[in-house]
């Protein structure tokens, strides 16, 4: 299995520094939006500007994102300068550079520098918290952004609030001989012939062991034996953190998918694998995207030595 020079995942190869010490200053996010040299990734949902090269994000001067969005201080690049984050409503139009478009963490999270790769997951998981949980979640009142973007206080109970992260486990099974893996196809991918690992929440009260055992065993029938970790990645739909796993089934192993969430699962051979990931049309099946940490599992064990 993978040792620990291995590659990160994809959307865990870097980042810029938080400078999580300055959050406290008051009105911090104000102050660096008159400042110069700030510079601002917008998001919308999912996507940020990207470069027409499709290498790096593109970064806005603050007079280029409308006034009303929402706004938080997401750190300093390698050069001190600030980076803010603006939350938009509405797609930038007039203010979109010519060689610049709209693409998704999905999409492009893989493929773009690693620096922007790690700005990009940061600006989406902080951006879609700061749009989606604008109330406090004990007495449902209207909370104030407050931390620089990173917290909620409530005026109306005094709760303080942070974003959120959910622990999921994401799975690579291989036999004992090391000649086949299992991937399951699951009911959400019905128009499209895609097989992945497994991946499931980790529950309340239980390890992240507990939760592969019983995740494959829910989904695919399987029993596990031994298990590895791998790395880990943000992956903000809407709030995960993944955390990869290298495991081994129990000999003999069958597979029998539950069949309402995991449609199908089939073991496969190297040269089936090698082939989806040259051509999926010609394998006749299609595996995850680079930006997700399915696919680096999967690259993990084509490379290994049988």
């Amino acid at each position: 299995m993978p040792g620990v020079d291995a590659p990160p995942p994809p959307l865990a190869r870097a980042g810029i520094d938080r400078a999580a010490e300055e959050r406290d200053a008051p009105d911090l996010v104000r102050t660096l939006a008159a400042d110069p040299t700030t510079r601002v990734i917008a998001v919308h949902g999912d996507r940020a500007l990207v470069a027409a090269s499709g290498a790096s994000l593109v970064r806005l001067a603050p007079s280029a994102v409308p006034a009303d969005s929402l706004q938080a201080f997401l750190g300093r690049d390698a050069d001190g300068a600030p980076v803010l984050l603006a939350v938009l409503t509405a797609e930038i139009d007039a203010s979109v550079p010519d060689a610049a478009h709209w693409a998704s963490l999905r999409d492009v999270g893989g493929a773009i520098d690693a620096v922007d790769a790690g700005l990009f997951v940061e600006a989406v998981a902080l951006g879609r918290w700061i749009a989606d949980a604008p109330f406090c979640p004990a007495c449902g009142a209207r909370t104030q952004l407050r931390t620089a973007g990173w917290a909620r206080h409530c005026p109306a109970c005094g709760r303080e609030h942070f974003p959120r992260t959910d622990p999921a486990v994401i799975v690579a099974v291989h036999d004992e001989a090391g000649e086949r893996l299992l991937l399951g196809k699951n009911a959400l991918w019905a128009d499209r012939n895609m097989y992945s690992t497994f991946a499931g929440f980790v529950e309340a009260g239980e390890s992240l062991e507990a939760a592969i055992v019983r995740e494959i065993r829910e989904e695919a029938g399987v029993e596990i034996i031994a298990s590895r970790y791998r790395g880990s990645q943000a992956w903000p739909y809407p709030r995960s953190l993944m955390l990869g796993f290298h495991s081994v089934a129990q000999r003999g192993a069958t597979p029998r998918p539950d069949g309402v969430e995991i449609v199908d699962a089939r073991w496969f051979t190297r040269p089936e694998l090698c082939a989806a990931l040259a051509s999926p049309a010609e394998a006749g099946f299609a595996l995850p995207g680079t930006a997700s940490i399915a696919r680096r599992l999967i690259e993990d064990w084509v490379a290994m030595s049988a």
